[in-house]
């Protein structure tokens, strides 16, 4: 088994880089953790200050959760990942079930930012683009997916995006053994991703 942790940015690419993985190995070798999933329950909050919830800090998080169910697929366990709502910020009833696999991807903003969760990885990658480049992919998510306004997330950006990303995301480059810049357009690099899980995993 191999261990695979992603961490970059908002917009960075991560999702593509995780998915141009995936896709260049065998059908069902790979477990993928979100670290969205892991987001701390907020159903005890009230409804109106729930918006206000920071989640690009490192105490949104449920790591010790996290950090458990990785070592519990290392043994070979299956687990139960949690179902969280960005709706109503509450965590669901309903788990998804996950078997162990050959290759067990944790992908997040803050990846690579928990010490323990970063002792269990066998491969730590950053995925790195320019501020402007991010910042447009989120404009244009957000307002696709999400039906927020431009200047919303704009606004957003300024006041939480980017002040965290200066205090907790970039310094987790220093974390990472590969950074990838130009995320899952950068086809090198995820040639030499699959080359490297194969030489890992002995075929």
């Amino acid at each position: 088994m191999i261990i695979i942790g992603i961490a970059g940015g908002t917009g960075s690419g991560k999702t593509t880089v995780v998915k141009k993985i995936i896709d260049s190995l065998p059908k069902n070798e790979v477990v993928l953790l979100p670290q969205d999933s892991y987001y701390k329950d907020s159903s005890h909050v009230p409804v109106e200050e729930r918006q206000n919830i920071n989640f690009d800090h490192p105490n949104a998080f449920e790591w010790d959760l996290l950090s458990k169910h990785v070592s519990m697929l290392k043994k070979g366990e299956a687990i139960e990942q949690p179902v969280y709502s960005y709706l109503t910020c509450t965590r669901q009833s309903e788990t998804i079930h996950m078997e162990p696999k050959e290759v067990v991807i944790i992908e997040g903003i803050l990846a690579l930012s928990d010490k323990k969760l970063r002792s269990l990885m066998d491969l730590k990658i950053f995925v790195d683009a320019d501020p402007d480049e991010r910042l447009i992919r989120v404009i244009q998510r957000d307002v696709v997916e999400r039906g927020r306004t431009a200047e919303a997330v704009m606004d957003r950006y300024m006041r939480v995006l980017k002040p965290m990303h200066i205090e907790f995301i970039e310094p987790c480059k220093r974390y990472a053994d590969l950074i990838i810049p130009q995320g899952g357009h950068n086809k090198k690099a995820i040639e030499i991703i699959k080359l490297y899980i194969e030489k890992i995993l002995g075929k």
